[in-house]
């Protein structure tokens, strides 16, 4: 589904949080949403909010919500744009997914993979 930070927004803060929990929503179309100010913690891997910036990239499953990468190429585009600003602002940034810190599926896909490989390609 298309959603973005404002839906994103509403879910959190339904589940409890005082908003959203990621700093960045990337949308199906790559549009860049902000979230969460920089400055405060996330609130999206638990035990690691506190020095770490989270992402959402809106998709990331199927239609029996299955993960799978589903990405768009301009969510791909928007994502290398992001995580490279970042990596230039933040110098110790170790970039890493969700399911690296957390039993989960997301992103979808090996960010480390991504990183080495993919990355350069877009």
């Amino acid at each position: 589904m298309d959603i973005g930070a404002a839906e994103i927004d509403r879910w959190h803060r339904a589940r409890g949080f005082f908003g959203i929990g990621y700093h960045y929503v990337i949308r199906r179309d790559g549009k860049l949403e902000e979230g969460r100010p920089i400055e405060q913690a996330g609130a999206h891997a638990q035990g690691h909010n506190a020095n770490s910036i989270g992402i959402c990239l809106v998709g990331g499953i199927d239609d029996n919500g299955k993960p799978q990468n589903n990405f768009t190429d301009a969510q791909w585009i928007t994502l290398k744009s992001l995580v490279t600003s970042l990596v230039h602002k933040y110098k110790a940034l170790k970039t890493i997914g969700h399911n690296e810190v957390s039993n989960k599926a997301c992103p979808s896909f090996s960010v480390p993979k991504w990183l080495k490989n993919d990355m350069n390609k877009v």
